[in-house]
């Protein structure tokens, strides 16, 4: 049975979006359309849009970031798969790391679980420092639990400089 066939026993996953080239609104919105089209993934809630101040060494533009709590009946590695995907299909261009890009797709959290391993990491190991993903996840599930504390607590002390919202529009993936 699928999440979207009413199936509340599928896993819950946090995943954060962003990007900073072409219009990354649409790729977003396109990355959400495409993940909630899936019959194994249900999007339970997607933050607003926030805008935020480039990360990394990399002199680049200001990024478009939100987060999502998806439920799914994917196993973490093929929920990376499905990411992977559609950050290709929206041609993302791997080329510098913490670079410009069309889209990033991140799982953040998948339920409780820890994990590591040379394709990925749960939860991700930067996500409680900072505040482009800790803001937009606050928003919609600030209970989630990471290293003993709460995506709220976390985000009460981050970085939150230069970091605005964009839209109020809760539902601006669905409209975009």
């Amino acid at each position: 049975m699928t999440p979207s066939d009413g199936d509340r026993s599928g896993s819950r996953a946090a995943l954060g979006l962003g990007g900073n080239v072409g219009d990354p609104l649409r790729a977003m919105a396109e990355a959400l359309k495409t993940l909630d089209a899936d019959p194994s993934i249900e999007i339970e809630a997607v933050s607003r849009l926030y805008r935020t101040p480039p990360w990394g060494p990399v002199a680049q533009d200001w990024f478009l970031n939100c987060c999502a709590v998806v439920r799914t009946t994917m196993e973490p590695l093929q929920l990376l798969e499905k990411c992977k995907d559609i950050e290709q299909a929206l041609k993302r261009q791997r080329t510098i790391r913490w670079g410009p890009r069309t889209i990033d797709i991140d799982i953040l959290t998948f339920d409780d679980l820890s994990l590591e391993n040379e394709r990925l990491t749960i939860p991700h190991p930067r996500m409680h420092d900072r505040g482009f993903v800790l803001l937009p996840l606050a928003e919609i599930a600030g209970d989630i639990q990471v290293r003993g504390r709460t995506v709220s607590g976390w985000s009460q002390e981050c970085d939150k400089e230069g970091i605005d919202v964009a839209s109020e529009n809760g539902d601006w993936w669905r409209s975009s």
